[in-house]
């Protein structure tokens, strides 16, 4: 006596067609496992990574890239951006951003503050510039920190308070800010002038950078050694 199959049977290509079950493919494969493993006409899809399992792989492949010397953290903080100069910022933001920095000067290191400065500094580092008023060659940064550490511009290093008195569009592209400050020392109180540029075409194509920061008094002297 025959053995009939309990399978559904359906027709295909006028010849009877069984239903096979085949067996269960198991979730997961390798410990990986974001959801179940499908077949789909003798295919089988793996389930994507989990997010959680990226970021292990990523975190080990950059430990595994750091040298001996250095710690652990020091690819996340390469990755940090610098403060600098951001298409975004408007051009009172630029000014407010700088200050804060030379606010809190030595963190998170020594004239980190005075760095932002340089960053946001629109000098030719190939050519004398005007930036503190007298004609200086400005193309090594120890020269430009040595500056901010004279007295006229010292007070702006970790300072306690500051006003803003004045602001003015010379032109559409150019701005002027006249700022008093009062410096951590007693008695210590001086006024600068900002002048910002927005850079047209190039690299820095939208951009407020600073084209001069002059102490409003006597400021440097043309021949300070730096």
């Amino acid at each position: 006596m025959a053995v009939l199959s309990s399978a559904p049977k359906t027709w295909m290509h006028g010849q009877p067609f069984c239903h096979r079950s085949y067996p269960k493919i198991p979730r997961a494969i390798d410990g990986i496992s974001s959801g179940p493993v499908r077949r789909s006409w003798g295919v089988v899809q793996l389930p994507l990574l989990s997010h959680s399992h990226d970021r292990r792989m990523h975190l080990a492949m950059a430990s595994s890239e750091v040298p001996d010397y250095l710690p652990a953290t020091w690819v996340d903080s390469r990755e940090k951006r610098p403060i600098g100069p951001r298409l975004d910022l408007t051009v009172e933001e630029t000014i407010q951003c700088q200050l804060d920095a030379l606010k809190y000067n030595n963190e998170p290191h020594q004239d980190h503050g005075v760095e932002v400065m340089y960053r946001f500094a629109s000098f030719d580092p190939f050519e004398r510039s005007k930036y503190f008023g007298p004609v200086f060659d400005l193309g090594q940064f120890e020269r430009f920190r040595r500056i901010f550490h004279h007295s006229a511009y010292r007070v702006l290093l970790s300072h306690k308070e500051r006003k803003i008195l004045s602001s003015l569009y010379v032109r559409e592209n150019c701005f002027k800010q006249r700022v008093w400050t009062r410096g951590s020392r007693p008695e210590e109180e001086e006024i600068f002038e900002f002048t910002m540029v927005q850079r047209i075409g190039g690299f820095w194509d939208g951009y407020w950078l600073t084209e001069s920061l002059r102490h409003d008094g006597k400021g440097v002297a043309k021949g300070i050694a730096y």
